[in-house]
């Protein structure tokens, strides 16, 4: 359900990252890489509400029970500023808006910085800390550097798979977007999840080869390993403000020991010269993603909330 009507596309980029590059959101959900990544899944769609551009979309993580929610980012500024009376103003067209259409008005992946705004304006909303969105932020020279007894296990995998296997980290290329897809199709075949994971899984897959087909267009940052020529691990990032990547997608192919740690490690040396930090995105609430992502020592949890009118 498209709540509004304009599209997220190549061809109106540049329009779209004026708001979203207009105030530090910090946020993975507000990059355009991610916008277009996930532009169909989570059906995205923008409209100018007042003095602000509003993106709509639709949540997927209650999908186990066959829900699907429609939500609102926080409106988007192109000055860097908000005002809180024309801020009221736009979330309340918004919210008429979703009602007219039967549906229930929320914000969704509010960052709390941004959170502390909209509450001056509009006082009535209530807020639930949302702890499967928090996004990971790491410094990137440590995530290269591995230093230190946090780090050692990584370490120890990366040098273990530097010490046994011939490889090259390549940039991605468009051209590349037929053999990218067959490492995916091989990563997914591989997979043993609950049967909702997996339709996740078969949702992203579809979205990856748009994804590979415009790794230009859209600004990516991208790279692969190939290990006896063949692609065993991607990991695909875009710009989120003036420091940060936000890597989209990291896949490894898991019987190569080290793997992950060497397409992370690959992957932070080719942006860290301007990428001072690596949001690494959310958990969605699943164990062992979390502990992974934990285990990277993040230098901060980006808290995000979800609004409503009581």
């Amino acid at each position: 359900m498209y709540l509004f009507d304009n599209r997220i596309t190549t061809e109106n980029r540049a329009f779209v990252e004026e708001y979203l590059n207009g105030f530090e959101y910090k946020t993975s959900g507000l990059s355009f890489g991610g916008q277009y990544m996930w532009r169909d899944i989570n059906q995205f769609g923008w409209e100018m509400v007042g003095d602000y551009m509003c993106i709509s979309g639709v949540s997927h993580l209650e999908l186990e029970e066959g829900i699907e929610l429609p939500f609102m980012f926080p409106p988007l500024t192109k000055t860097g500023e908000y005002d809180r009376e024309s801020l009221r103003r736009t979330i309340l067209m918004a919210k008429e808006h979703f009602e007219e259409r039967g549906h229930e008005f929320s914000l969704r992946l509010v960052p709390f910085h941004v959170m502390e705004i909209i509450k001056e304006a509009v006082p009535e909303i209530k807020w639930v800390d949302d702890r499967p969105n928090y996004d990971y932020i790491y410094l990137t020279q440590e995530l290269i550097d591995l230093k230190g007894r946090d780090f050692h296990s990584k370490k120890n995998h990366l040098n273990y798979f530097k010490k046994n296997y011939e490889y090259e980290y390549v940039e991605m290329t468009s051209d590349m977007a037929d053999e990218a897809m067959n490492f995916i199709a091989e990563f997914n075949a591989r997979k043993e999840v609950p049967e909702h994971e997996m339709e996740l899984l078969k949702m992203e897959e579809e979205a990856m080869e748009d994804v590979f087909r415009n790794i230009e267009a859209v600004g990516y940052w991208a790279g692969a390993i190939r290990i006896n020529g063949k692609i065993e691990a991607i990991a695909i990032g875009g710009r989120l403000g003036r420091n940060t990547v936000v890597e989209h997608v990291e896949k490894a192919n898991v019987e190569y020991r080290g793997l992950y740690q060497a397409i992370n490690n690959e992957f932070c040396k080719h942006v860290a010269s301007w990428a001072k930090y690596i949001n690494r995105e959310e958990d969605m609430g699943i164990p062992n993603l979390r502990k992974a992502k934990l285990s990277y020592r993040p230098v901060k949890l980006l808290e995000k909330y979800i609004g409503y009118f009581k």
